[in-house]
């Protein structure tokens, strides 16, 4: 479905910043039975608006044929469900959440987050249009709805009787096409003193990381704070307070309220990141023409590592088998010859190959197999996590290398 307007604001999109060439969707993992089929592939190019600088891909696929079934499972990471564990009891403590309150977590995914209020004792809602993650969330006790959500969701919860004291977005407002009909339906549900938190991968950060790879299909949207509190302003909800967090890369957690609600006065956090935007040139078209050529060379650099690697004859395994991996081995062009094999936690996984690649995932404990002499870390925001629970890989001289911003190896 081609796109050629601003999500955001409506503006005419102009020409691409960033062409990272056609690739099949990053989480459609291939089966067995499935292997010599052709994939639908998809240009992935991002686009700048010049009048409101949100950054989206000027292409995209209907979430429909995403998220209906989807193989992320967000408590395969522990480090991510330590992260909701601390978001759970801070805002608990923070908005005096209690058994007569409402927390509604939209893309809930499994129940990783939501599962934490409910040992709490406080009532919770999830939503989210994967019927197979619901059903695990659901068998952790987190009731769950089925569907995508948007203004005629939120208008069905309130006709119901049900307003949130709490709306969570971890990750989420990325992959809606429509941003007004989420964000307006965020409005419509959110208590007149409730509050909408969201977790977005900071624009900011992606560019100063080199973080090309978290582009794909499922991710339509990068955001600045500028450009979602120019969305949020026309539905009448306010960002007063921010945070930046170290999660996916580089992050932003957003605390938003309605616009008249005096309860919340806006924390000057949210200047110091307007700020911090304005000097990193985010609402500069030179910025982006930039990063181009930054990409650009960041597969120079990897590919060259890579061919080096197996020139002196060494073995080269994977770790992870995340959407952000697909970006980065389909972009690079980066196959079996390459890499043998990749290992993820996810069980779902398992006996699949990667969309594009065709590299096939196996369990964790293949490695210790086969040991190879270098484990490349795709999910490259989760490598501490994953150096600790890799690490007898040093008993054979096995080394870890981190593609993403630069080729590191960690001995």
């Amino acid at each position: 479905m081609a796109h050629d307007s601003c999500r955001g604001c409506g503006a005419r999109l102009g020409a691409p910043v960033l062409d990272l060439g056609a690739t099949p969707l990053c989480e459609s993992f291939v089966s067995a039975e499935r292997y010599d089929e052709a994939e639908p592939i998809f240009p992935l190019r991002a686009y700048v608006c010049e009048r409101c600088f949100l950054v989206q891909l000027g292409v995209f696929v209907r979430p429909e044929a995403i998220f209906t079934e989807y193989a992320y499972f967000s408590s395969y990471s522990d480090s991510w469900v330590r992260h909701a564990a601390r978001y759970a009891e801070t805002m608990r403590a923070r908005l005096a959440l209690g058994p007569r309150s409402l927390v509604v977590e939209i893309g809930s995914n499994d129940g990783y987050l939501l599962q934490h209020f409910v040992a709490a004792g406080v009532p919770v809602l999830g939503i989210d249009p994967a019927a197979n993650v619901a059903e695990a969330a659901r068998a952790r006790g987190v009731t769950t709805l089925v569907r995508f959500f948007g203004r005629a969701v939120a208008d069905e919860l309130v006709a119901d009787g049900r307003r949130a004291d709490l709306i969570a977005g971890n990750n989420v407002l990325a992959q809606v096409p429509d941003l007004h009909d989420v964000v307006g339906g965020l409005a419509r549900l959110l208590a007149p003193r409730g509050v909408v938190t969201i977790e977005v991968p900071h624009l900011l950060r992606l560019l100063e990381g080199h973080q090309f790879d978290t582009i794909y299909h499922e991710h339509f949207s990068y955001f600045s704070l500028r450009t979602l509190n120019r969305i949020f302003a026309r539905h009448a909800l306010r960002c007063f307070d921010v945070e930046e967090l170290e999660s996916h890369g580089g992050s932003l957690r957003l605390f938003v309220c309605h616009d008249g609600d005096a309860t919340h006065p806006t924390a000057p956090s949210v200047a110091g990141v307007e700020e911090a935007e304005r000097r990193g040139g985010l609402e500069e078209l030179a910025t982006y023409v930039a990063f181009a050529e930054r990409v650009r060379e960041t597969k120079r650099a990897l590919l060259t590592f890579l061919i080096e690697a197996k020139r002196a004859r060494k073995t080269i395994a994977g770790y992870g088998a995340p959407g952000k991996g697909n970006t980065l081995l389909n972009y690079c062009g980066i196959g079996t010859d390459f890499l043998d094999y990749t290992v993820d936690r996810n069980p779902h996984k398992h006996g699949r190959f990667l969309p594009g690649s065709r590299i096939p995932i196996l369990a964790p404990e293949h490695v210790a197999t086969t040991r190879p002499d270098y484990l490349l870390i795709l999910p490259w925001n989760l490598s501490r996590e994953i150096v600790t629970q890799m690490a007898h890989i040093r008993t054979w001289g096995g080394q870890f290398v981190i593609p993403i911003p630069s080729i590191q190896v960690v001995p």
